[in-house]
């Protein structure tokens, strides 16, 4: 199989995209504090995935939706985290 060069920069900046919600991810679990994750900013970043996976399904381009897919539920778990973790930090401010 042969790869083009921006086949090989396409796939490395999608495992870069990826991989870059991993480390909060792990960091929130850790500490068990997401207070200092934007919830504007996350809300905005799965809006924008969801929009590149509906432009990957109307253009038909599997790798953009694969890709993006994986970025909105990794960006979705750090919402879901971001909300947990702040509703649980207000029931103990009491």
């Amino acid at each position: 199989m042969n790869f083009s060069t921006a086949d090989l920069i396409g796939t490395g900046a999608a495992l870069c995209s990826m991989t870059s919600f991993v480390p909060q991810i792990v960091k929130i679990v850790r500490e068990r504090d997401a207070t200092s994750v934007s919830l504007r900013m996350y809300a905005v970043t799965v809006t924008g995935f969801g929009l590149w996976i509906a432009y990957g399904v109307m253009t038909r381009a599997w790798p953009v939706m694969g890709a993006n897919t994986v970025c909105l539920l990794l960006s979705a778990t750090i919402l879901v985290l971001k909300w947990r973790f702040q509703t649980g930090q207000a029931g103990k401010a009491g």
